[in-house]
């Protein structure tokens, strides 16, 4: 702040000094400095000036571009540090550790157990509806045969065997051959008394045979053709249609149950149990994760007050991480009345209290949309990201922000 006191002061004792031989008049040179001197008294009772000369400086400090204060969510012991304050780390490394692990993991083992079985119960339900599906078409399939074998028997017993010519046919070939017998038998009749080993008495008497047989064949196929049906085994084939019909009604239902996949119930349930399971491992893998304490970004441990055995509450005893490679610069006191007269990608120039030997350029990168009262000051926060970084720049030194307009 010595340094920027300074520059103003010169900057103003230089305009006094031209403003003075502007006016060129006949006063004294003690008359000539006084209002000079008047001017730097005024000039030394501010303590930073909102312009000078077409230039807006605001005070600032130095901070990471990328910084986190992190610390555990739930309270415990802590068990292990195992990356001290001064440590680099990557994103993701374990810094500390709660007590509770092995409970912990085996929660999450017992979890993930339960997840494995109920993703079991899903697909068993699948695939035991694959083979129920495939039992089921084949017992439909040999129900629709079975019926279509008891209508052919029903048909078969119901039949009306012959037509009226066949019918008329069987009746003559029937009467001819009762002629026949009766003509056979009159010409056995006038041989019969014969020997036995007489040749015309056997001639008629195997002509009386052959015209029995004949007329009992032609009896035979009359009476085939001029019978009904047993109502017997009518009702027998009727029963057996209607039993298959059955049969074939439940394979199709049982056939519908199936078709379209699991039952809807079954699996409703199934996939509710799953999703349980698997939220139980989310929660059992977020117990475990929360006894652990992890980097989120690359960077330094700057901070750290974790000490092995002490119990901590959440947001207690932080640990803070930063990025020391890439500084950048926040203002911390610009007012309303000045942030309005800077943009995004103004060009700065920043002096350090601690480093005097060295001036850096920068751009803006950010102007905080939201307002803070400091001191009964609404301040707006701008961030400066510099052109070049210096090694002997830390965290929260003090730095002074020149705008160029």
């Amino acid at each position: 702040m010595l340094r920027q006191f300074n520059k103003l002061l010169s900057i103003l004792f230089v305009f006094g000094f031209f403003l003075t031989l502007a006016a060129c008049t006949s006063a004294s040179q003690s008359a000539a400095k006084t209002p000079a001197a008047g001017s730097a008294k005024t000039t030394a009772t501010a303590v930073v000036p909102v312009k000078s000369g077409g230039l807006s400086i605001a005070e600032a400090e130095v901070v990471p571009e990328s910084h986190s204060s992190i610390s555990f969510s739930i309270p415990g012991i802590v068990e292990e540090v195992l990356v001290p304050e001064g440590a680099s780390v990557r994103k993701d490394i374990v810094i500390a550790r709660l007590k509770g692990k092995e409970k912990a993991s085996a929660a999450l083992s017992q979890a993930q157990a339960g997840l494995v079985s109920a993703k079991q119960a899903v697909d068993n339900l699948f695939k035991e509806n694959d083979v129920a599906r495939t039992n089921a078409e084949l017992a439909l399939a040999n129900a629709n045969k079975a019926l279509d074998d008891a209508k052919k028997e029903l048909d078969r017993r119901d039949y009306k065997y012959t037509s009226s010519n066949a019918l008329d046919a069987a009746r003559a070939n029937y009467w001819l051959a009762q002629d026949a017998v009766k003509t056979a038998e009159d010409n056995y009749s006038a041989v019969e008394f014969l020997s036995e080993d007489n040749v015309n008495r056997n001639f008629y008497l195997a002509q009386l045979a052959a015209a029995r047989s004949n007329r009992d064949r032609a009896l035979w196929n009359l009476n085939y053709l001029l019978g009904l049906p047993n109502n017997l085994d009518v009702n027998k084939a009727q029963a057996g249609v209607q039993v298959a019909q059955a049969a074939v009604d439940d394979a199709q239902r049982k056939y519908n149950d199936v078709k379209n996949g699991p039952d809807p119930d079954s699996l409703a349930l199934a996939n509710a149990q799953l999703d349980n399971a698997t939220k139980q491992v989310n929660a059992a893998q977020t117990a475990l994760n929360d006894l652990e304490l992890r980097a989120p970004i690359d960077g330094s441990v700057v901070n750290n007050d974790l000490k092995v055995g002490e119990f901590v509450n959440p947001g207690m005893s932080t640990v803070d991480i930063a990025d020391l490679t890439n500084m950048q610069v926040e203002t911390t006191d610009l007012t309303e009345l000045t942030v309005v007269n800077i943009s995004k990608g103004d060009p700065v120039t920043v002096t350090f209290d601690a480093l005097p030997d060295i001036d850096l350029t920068g751009r803006v990168v950010k102007i905080n949309s939201l307002g803070v009262n400091k001191q009964g000051d609404i301040t707006y926060t701008v961030t400066i990201q510099l052109d070049k970084q210096d090694p002997r720049l830390r965290w929260n030194m003090t730095a002074s922000v020149s705008f160029n307009r």
